[in-house]
């Protein structure tokens, strides 16, 4: 079984005793490990789900679902999201070992050949969630442009190169996803900013507007494509495909703690999310924009202070979302010691900045934001976060799980592994109609 961790130096593994006080390994990192309080897990967690992509979930998530199926859709997906989430959280340790890493538990689960799959998985998906980043960030910065000067001068790519830059002096500077500690904070100020304005202004719209439609558009063989699509981007909403690196950084005991940091994400962490979600649908109903800061009426100094703040929390969130890679590279190449060396500075503005380049240019060329949410749900966060969690759990624990629980993660693994599978088909033809719409680089 080690024989897929050959070209990796953590297989050169520490020790440390686990919550029960028994030995556990853990493997080399270049990057910090069990260094953070589960309060500052949890605003990581929460950071993630509260990110600007908040803004779009009243258009992709509720116009295709209308109030009972979104509002069902989102408190359902709440459930099982803490659920899956827990059970990896509780694999953490298992087998004497310290799982720092998704693929590390799936390869000793499952052998090289998972800890290989799993890698890819894990890997696309938080490209692709980066991708959702940047083409935010950039929509994020046109909105604040087009409040002051709409004289359609400057495009969205333009907006998304910027966006990029911006996104690679930040991964430049923090070295690792420890070291965001006070940016946590920022980025707390800032995803308040633009959901209250958000909120607040939704509300006022709404109150002004006449009756609005929540009939669900579109023909009918549209609304089953869009059903399906919105329901992976349920699951995208609350879900980060990279527990076992944030758990990583939590503090002994790692399980219990983990467990502070799922309640508080999945309580008190998903609130704003709703709020902003049910407010922007109920104030324009099935017109709701995939950035609902593009619908609201307000102060032109309000809505470009919601924008700002919109754009700068992205660029933390990407951070986040971008560790694992950054982890995986600097273990691999030795980068070690004062995040300052000239050797350790100018790796990290070499790949770092090309990771971002080429995630820039996807972004830049197909600006879907609707779209990658929907696909990366599909393609990624149901067979990580609920696939693959109830099947490695029933494997770990096999032999003290009765017949019942055993049916019970079966039956998980069968309809989440259909609703992959229907989801990835509803969103590839989502894009493909979007391709046809608008041109490759498109200013929308």
């Amino acid at each position: 079984m080690e024989g897929h961790r050959n070209d990796d130096v953590s297989n050169r593994p520490t020790k440390v005793y686990s919550d029960d006080q028994f030995v556990v390994e853990v493997p080399e990192t270049a990057h910090q490990i069990s260094s953070d309080s589960w309060f500052q897990v949890g605003f990581v967690l929460t950071t993630g789900i509260n990110s600007a992509y908040v803004l779009g979930y009243s258009g992709a998530v509720m116009v295709p679902l209308g109030w009972v199926g979104g509002v069902v859709g989102l408190i359902l997906a709440t459930a099982i999201s803490l659920y899956a989430n827990a059970l990896i959280a509780q694999l953490h340790e298992f087998g004497g070992k310290r799982h720092i890493r998704y693929r590390d538990l799936a390869g000793f689960i499952y052998g090289p050949k998972a800890y290989s799959l799993t890698w890819i998985l894990q890997y696309v998906n938080l490209f692709m969630i980066n991708v959702g980043y940047v083409i935010l960030a950039g929509q994020a910065l046109k909105a604040t442009y087009v409040l002051f000067r709409d004289d359609n001068t400057m495009k969205l790519p333009y907006f998304i190169a910027i966006a990029g830059f911006a996104c690679g002096l930040f991964a430049i500077c923090i070295p690792h996803l420890s070291a965001l500690r006070i940016w946590l904070g920022f980025s707390t100020f800032f995803s308040l900013v633009y959901i209250v304005i958000s909120f607040a202004l939704s509300l006022r719209d709404g109150i002004r507007a006449p009756p609005r439609d929540y009939g669900i558009p579109g023909s009918n063989i549209n609304k089953v494509f869009t059903t399906i699509g919105a329901s992976a981007s349920l699951v995208f909403a609350f879900n980060t495909g990279m527990l076992p690196e944030i758990q990583a950084t939590v503090k002994q005991p790692v399980v219990g703690n983990m467990m502070k940091s799922l309640y508080f994400q999945f309580t008190v962490g998903v609130l704003p999310l709703y709020a902003v979600a049910f407010m922007g649908y109920w104030a324009y109903g099935n017109e709701s924009s995939a950035y609902l800061l593009n619908s609201v009426s307000g102060p032109v100094w309000v809505k470009a202070f919601a924008n700002i703040s919109a754009f700068l929390q992205t660029v933390i969130a990407l951070h986040i979302f971008a560790s694992p890679m950054y982890e995986y590279l600097d273990t691999k190449y030795g980068i070690k010691g004062s995040a300052l060396a000239v050797k350790n500075l100018s790796f990290r503005v070499m790949v770092r900045g090309g990771y971002l380049v080429i995630t820039t240019l996807l972004a830049a060329a197909i600006p879907f934001i609707g779209d990658f949410m929907a696909l990366t749900g599909a393609i990624s966060t149901f067979p990580l976060t609920f696939i693959l969690a109830n099947h490695m759990y029933l494997v770990a624990k096999r032999n003290k799980l009765t017949s019942w629980q055993k049916l019970w993660h079966w039956l998980n693994v069968i309809f989440f592994g259909f609703m992959s599978v229907a989801a990835a088909v509803a969103a590839l033809r989502l894009i493909a109609v979007d391709s046809k719409t608008y041109s490759i680089f498109a200013d929308i």
